[in-house]
């Protein structure tokens, strides 16, 4: 019985090094769901201000015009490097996310397992404890 025991305890030990692992996992998960959110948001801070400096007309001469072609040339290569971060970070938060899901179905694996070895040893206990019905023999 004490070596049950010992194996539920080790399965509990475990059980909670895997949910620190899920956490983490979760942490990390989360971490990265942020990045993608404040990329995404710079993209459409930026083409906002594309399509705002495309619509203005108060250009004094062909050097103002010049310069605000070249700012908004600035702002597009902005764009296409956050689309290429946005498409590198949405990655790693998929990756981020199904290492999540790898980590709570290993700690529930573990916790089943531990319940397993629990109802079985109660049962072991309470087949040793329950009488047998047998007679005994009288000395």
């Amino acid at each position: 019985m004490s070596a049950d025991r010992a194996r539920i305890a080790r399965l509990h030990r475990l059980e909670r090094i895997r949910a620190v692992a899920r956490r983490n996992a979760l942490a990390a998960a989360g971490q990265a769901e942020a990045r993608l959110a404040q990329l995404q948001a710079l993209a459409e801070r930026t083409s906002a201000m594309i399509s705002d400096y495309a619509q203005r007309r108060d250009a004094q001469d062909g050097a103002a015009l010049q310069q605000a072609h070249r700012f908004m040339q600035g702002l597009h290569g902005i764009v296409g490097n956050t689309e290429q971060d946005i498409i590198r970070a949405r990655a790693i938060a998929d990756q981020r996310a199904q290492e999540a899901a790898s980590a709570e179905r290993s700690r529930a694996a573990v916790e089943d397992r531990a319940d397993v070895e629990m109802r079985s040893l109660a049962r072991k206990l309470a087949s040793a404890n329950t009488p047998t019905g047998g007679r005994r023999k009288r000395d």
